[in-house]
């Protein structure tokens, strides 16, 4: 998981910071486990556009990932660990036993020939998934479900983890990437190890047009827009813009947006940071 830095050649590559890919064995992803990905350009069903800074960008294929790992008891071994350009984490190809493929987020240390499980009675090693009532305390875990049998829906993403801290009754108690500490049912699952690609937020494009490839389109500040467009918009010269907020009105830096009465704060023990 090492970045590549690059001498300052041209404009585009002076502050360039990119992922080496040193960790990818494979070039070509399995053909069984694509999916098409269609680009909707941020526009809806009747051509309009919904979502701003949305189009463009390199035609993609999605990859169909097995995030519930309901494989159990069938041991699977890594054939490879490859690129996913629809998220952060790099994605392992494992050949399971009984001659099935399957894609899984690939945890750090994760290397190709190991065997990974899942199920009840599983030791707690790197890209095993257990059930919480099994987990040690004090492992770090991803891939982590709500709900019994969804599929993990927690810490997915490059470089994160939770981690187990204790059990009360039905529930285990998790503290989550975000700082926040909640339970969770023992009855769901969770992987063990940390997400790979963790240097992921060290990198920086260098250009625009990395970003346009992506299928970002360019964004524009809030202050740099008309009064009609923005309540941070108008005012003679560079005017500040007041106080921060969307485009919508709502205050940004730190108002709360959750809902007061949420269902699911009822589980939340320590609200996040």
């Amino acid at each position: 998981m090492a970045l590549k830095k690059y001498k300052p050649t041209t404009p585009g590559q002076r502050f360039k910071i990119i992922s080496a890919f040193d960790d990818v064995t494979a070039k070509k992803p399995e053909k069984s486990l694509l999916a098409k990905k269609k680009s909707t350009g941020g526009r809806n069903n009747e051509g309009r556009m919904t979502i701003r800074n949305v189009g463009g960008g390199h035609k993609q294929k999605y990859r169909i990932i097995d995030f519930k790992r309901d494989k159990e008891g069938v041991p699977g071994t890594v054939k490879t660990i490859e690129y996913d350009p629809n998220r952060t984490a790099r994605i392992a190809l494992v050949y399971y036993a009984d001659g099935e493929k399957r894609y899984i987020i690939a945890p750090q240390g994760l290397k190709v020939g190991q065997k990974v499980v899942s199920g009840k009675g599983v030791t707690p090693e790197v890209g095993n998934t257990m059930y919480l009532s099994e987990v040690p305390f004090g492992t770090v875990i991803h891939n982590i479900e709500l709900r019994p049998g969804q599929g993990g829906k927690m810490a997915r993403s490059a470089g994160s983890y939770a981690q187990l801290m204790s059990r009360d009754g039905k529930f285990a108690i998790i503290k989550m990437p975000s700082g926040e500490t909640r339970m969770i049912l023992q009855t769901c699952k969770a992987t063990v190890g940390i997400v790979s690609n963790s240097d992921h937020q060290l990198e920086k494009s260098g250009k625009a047009g990395r970003n346009r490839w992506l299928g970002r389109r360019p964004r524009v500040r809030g202050v740099a827009m008309n009064p009609v467009d923005h309540p941070m918009g108008g005012g003679e010269g560079r005017a500040s813009g007041g106080h921060p907020r969307s485009r919508k009105g709502l205050p940004a830096k730190g108002y709360k947006t959750r809902a007061k009465k949420k269902a699911s704060s009822r589980y939340i023990i320590e609200k996040r940071k």
